[in-house]
């Protein structure tokens, strides 16, 4: 049996020019800005579409089903939840239809800027989100990119499915799990973690 057990990881919070962003239609359905999870100054930066729920109805946090697979499969390759920071390509959770290409146009300058504080060695896009957003001229997707190494912007990335796909579709978390192993052996390779 394994002694995998998810935990939240510690919210990163936004930093001032960002807490009250009312740059696109987000702002109207969110709660608060989410800004990362983990540790800041992570050598392994894991980037996801959209943050998730990360409170119950009494404001308690837990670990949703999307962040338990990614951390299922974190245990799986062996990648301590330390060396990772996770942040997302929206910084608001969206709880209704909005235009999607506009959200992410207007939040992909937090992204750049997390970049360029982060101590970010390795990159690891989940989901055709991710692909289409950071590649936006390729027709790529996941299933195309997965076990090589790309380059965004002077940084070595790799690509996987999205947890959320993962959860919807179980066969995918060996995969998942073997694009983090490919993760840990770079990271190995290059005497991150």
């Amino acid at each position: 049996m394994s002694d995998f057990m998810p935990v939240p990881l510690k919210e990163d919070p936004p930093p001032s020019h960002a807490v009250d962003c009312r740059r696109c239609e987000l702002a109207n359905q969110r709660q608060r800005v989410i800004w990362g999870e983990g540790t800041p100054g992570a050598p392994i930066f894991i980037l996801l579409d959209n943050p998730g729920m990360r409170e119950d109805a009494e404001g308690n946090p837990f670990v949703c089903g999307t962040r338990e697979a990614l951390q299922q499969g974190m245990y799986e390759a062996g990648l301590a939840p330390e060396k990772v920071y996770v942040s997302f390509l929206l910084k608001c959770r969206p709880r209704r239809a909005y235009n999607k290409p506009l959200a992410r146009e207007t939040c992909f300058p937090y992204f750049q800027y997390q970049l360029s504080v982060s101590k970010a060695s390795l990159l690891l896009g989940l989901g055709n989100t991710v692909v289409q957003t950071l590649f936006p001229h390729d027709e790529s997707d996941v299933k195309s990119l997965r076990g090589r190494w790309h380059d965004f912007q002077g940084i070595p990335i790799a690509f996987s499915y999205h947890p959320l796909a993962v959860r919807r579709r179980p066969a995918l978390q060996k995969y998942l799990a073997e694009d983090l192993r490919f993760v840990v052996r770079k990271a190995k390779e290059m005497s991150l973690i």
